[in-house]
């Protein structure tokens, strides 16, 4: 622990993803463009992300180019075939903030994140009991990270309300899932459902299940202006072209 917080000691600064993620005007839709080889329902996303062919770099120069607001990383190795030190790479390619994507379940990681340069990291509710997840909030602020803090269903979302922008308003986002983790079944109502049970729509990100123009619409219409996208784009033979064509923007 001691060479850990060495580390983070040595650090730079993070980069503000809370604020670089916030939309500029009502009518415009900010995007967190994730890197994503495989998952465990999908398996190998496309056949050319296989082993050393796997360049998260270039696809975040795709995404930067392409108007993304901040890059998501999975970093889980086993079923997502990610890699703590994607995080450096898209880094050093971009200077967009960068969200390790991971299931964080202990303060182990929140150190690990920000030692291998993460500015935000995810926490699900469904994954920690509540005691742990005020922990994990609380370390995340003092090391300056922001928290995306994941709900899918109803219970959940009424379990962590009361702690959203705990401890610090500015550190924090709030998600809503629309693929069920049981049955992996995605349904983008689910955001437009619970939506009207968050008063505060400018810290909420829908994710998953967002292919086309006309799903941000529908987002804008409850309030949503943040969204988290990945797999979808990641399916396309150029990632970034396919942000562009998400956003509306001409080719």
């Amino acid at each position: 622990m001691a060479e850990l917080e060495a580390l983070v000691a040595q650090e730079d600064p993070v980069r503000n993803f809370f604020r670089a993620v916030r939309p500029k005007n009502p009518n415009q839709t900010s995007v967190i463009a994730e890197i994503k080889r495989k998952s465990p329902s999908a398996g190998l996303i496309r056949p050319e992300y296989a082993e050393d062919s796997f360049k998260p770099e270039d696809i975040a120069r795709q995404y930067h180019a392409a108007g993304a607001s901040a890059i998501s990383c999975l970093t889980d190795q086993r079923f997502f075939g990610g890699h703590l030190s994607f995080i450096r790479r898209i880094k050093d390619a971009v200077h967009l903030p960068v969200l390790r994507k991971d299931f964080i379940i202990d303060p182990w990681q929140l150190w690990e994140s920000r030692a291998h340069g993460a500015d935000a990291v995810l926490l699900i509710a469904e994954a920690l009991k509540e005691g742990e997840l005020v922990d994990l909030l609380i370390l995340a602020q003092q090391l300056q990270l922001t928290t995306l803090l994941e709900v899918h269903d109803v219970d959940n979302l009424l379990k962590v309300r009361p702690h959203v922008g705990f401890p610090h308003r500015s550190y924090a986002l709030l998600g809503i899932n629309n693929r069920d983790l049981r049955t992996m079944k995605v349904d983008l109502g689910n955001t437009l459902r619970l939506a009207d049970l968050v008063e505060e729509k400018a810290i909420l990100v829908s994710e998953s299940g967002i292919r086309e123009p006309d799903d941000l619409i529908r987002l804008r219409g409850v309030g949503v202006r943040i969204v988290l996208v990945g797999e979808h784009l990641m399916r396309q033979e150029h990632p970034g072209q396919a942000l562009k064509d998400l956003l509306g923007a001409p080719s």
